[in-house]
């Protein structure tokens, strides 16, 4: 019997569409609605100019609610689909699927989901993958559920085998309560990794995820790092970030090479009106067919972070997009999407 061969693939190959959950009045985000709204908007046109984006509405009056939203904004809505889901909270990237390829056809693994180690309500959300899946947002490809508890935002590939990730969250008793050896077993078997690069230093103040990596150091390509970097050594992130650094300069691609680096700035910081700092950084970027959004935050650096993604990114165009609405609620750009590979919305085999 042959072997199956499953692949993670890397977040800028060729893909179908881009998940969205939209902020609701029933939600944390109440006293920030309006500004979300605008937030969500704008992402969701700039989505719209290069692929589909589906979109997840928490009822009926939601969903009219955002079709002008999104005319409004100028999206194209030709490309927005619109599904009904109710839902705890925003965070796509935690609650949706992650899909891989078998043998080149696409599958949604819906591992669990526990609000980040049971810090928040997240009843609704454990269960949109599956509710999308029944209303056919995600055509024939095959809903697979997983026992495991593992967040998108957790996990990062070049699709080429390795997985990069955070101790600090993966082997959080909060989540599986199982060891580094108990849970890269599962992950090799369900993702189809074959070498794990585990980074035990790195955290943004104000994230409360626990450390997920995609706020750290993200792949663009097999052979390049970019990730979160701190110059001011009066800065709190300045000791952790150095140390997450070096062990990144301790990494080898697979073909034995040390990776190039790319710092990415940190952006001053900012805080909620209670003066908690909040997590502002730039490696929370998105990978689009044709671009990459970055989030901004109306600082001097946006341009100085915009320009390195670009010069890691030729051949994409890469766009601001304001975040500091989004940061008000612990996460950013990345956190807030989930991209569904090449085939998923037919269950064909990927494009080639």
């Amino acid at each position: 019997m042959p072997q199956t061969t499953t692949v993670l693939p890397a977040e800028w190959t060729p893909q179908d569409a881009i998940l969205l959950t939209w902020p609701h009045a029933d939600s944390d985000w109440r006293p920030w609605l309006d500004q979300a709204d605008r937030t969500f908007a704008a992402l969701a046109t700039a989505i719209s100019r290069y692929e589909t984006v589906l979109i997840n509405c928490h009822d009926t009056q939601h969903s009219q609610h955002l079709r002008g939203l999104l005319a409004t904004a100028g999206a194209d809505l030709e490309r927005c689909r619109l599904y009904l889901a109710p839902s705890n909270d925003v965070w796509a990237r935690d609650h949706g699927p992650i899909t891989v390829y078998r043998d080149g056809r696409p599958a949604l693994l819906d591992f669990r989901f526990n609000g980040w180690g049971g810090k928040y309500p997240c009843d609704l959300d454990d269960r949109i993958t599956a509710r999308l899946h029944a209303l056919g947002a995600f055509g024939a490809t095959p809903r697979e559920p997983v026992s495991l508890v593992l967040e998108g935002g957790s996990i990062e590939t070049d699709g080429q085998g390795p997985l990069l990730t955070t101790a600090e969250c993966l082997l959080n008793p909060n989540r599986n309560g199982l060891n580094q050896a108990e849970i890269e077993q599962p992950l090799r078997d369900t993702l189809g990794i074959t070498r794990f690069l585990w980074l035990r230093n790195g955290h943004l103040v104000g994230d409360d995820t626990d450390s997920h990596v995609d706020t750290l150091a993200r792949f663009s390509d097999p052979r390049t790092i970019l990730y979160q970097s701190c110059a001011d050594p009066a800065d709190l992130h300045f000791e952790p970030l150095h140390a997450m650094a070096e062990e990144l300069r301790a990494f080898r691609t697979v073909a034995g090479e040390p990776y190039r680096l790319i710092e990415l700035p940190l952006p001053a910081a900012q805080y909620d009106e209670e003066g908690k700092r909040l997590p502002a950084g730039y490696a929370n970027f998105l990978i689009l067919n044709g671009a990459v959004l970055m989030p901004t935050y109306d600082d001097p650096l946006d341009g100085v972070a915009l320009a390195r993604l670009q010069d890691c990114f030729p051949d994409r165009e890469v766009l601001g997009i304001p975040c500091a609405t989004l940061i008000r609620q612990y996460g950013s750009l990345h956190c807030v999407t989930m991209q569904l590979p090449a085939g998923v919305l037919n269950g064909r085999l990927k494009a080639t």
